[in-house]
């Protein structure tokens, strides 16, 4: 029969080696001693024996209160879920012979997403017989590229897909 499934740090009975490094409840570390004397001792103190680092040789343990830390450790990962940005990509469409006011509007845009810090996936879309200019499209994906070369890098160059023209700017860290 398989054992229980665990979530969270290994504690008491669930530690399966011989041996275990041993940091009692104030921080001292009391040397290398066998688990059922560890388990004993952290009794004492009305608290569990937790392997706090699997991976030393032999395993590191600590006297602590097993819910407690898991509360910890829990509270912790949740703070650090709550603080990190997730990288969005926001898509700016263009034409290839936009008039120079509505270029400016859409780099203002542009501007203001890698500010976001967001990627910006930029789309030209070709109709009729501009799909046989495809040099306008590339010259504009150029002149975008340099007007934002001091806040973004090119993540993805130019490339034509299908009757559209695709390029991916990315925020310079």
């Amino acid at each position: 029969m398989a054992p229980p499934a665990m979530n969270g740090p290994r504690h008491n009975e669930f530690i399966q080696v011989p041996k275990v490094r041993v940091i009692d409840h104030e921080g001292e570390n009391l040397g290398v001693m066998y688990t059922r004397e560890a388990i004993e001792q952290a009794a004492e103190y009305g608290l569990d024996l937790v392997e706090v680092s699997p991976n030393a040789d032999p395993p590191v343990c600590k006297f602590l209160d097993v819910g407690k830390y898991k509360y910890e450790a829990q509270k912790k990962a949740n703070q650090a879920r709550k603080t990190q940005k997730t990288q969005e990509i926001k898509e700016i469409k263009m034409r290839p012979n936009i008039d120079d006011h509505d270029y400016e509007t859409k780099m203002k845009n542009v501007r203001k997403f890698i500010g976001d810090g967001d990627k910006v996936k930029l789309t030209l879309r070709f109709r009729g017989r501009e799909l046989s200019h495809g040099q306008l499209g590339m010259a504009l994906l150029q002149r975008v590229a340099e007007d934002v070369q001091e806040e973004a890098k090119v993540e993805s160059y130019p490339r034509m897909e299908g009757r559209q023209m695709l390029m991916v700017l990315a925020p310079k860290s």
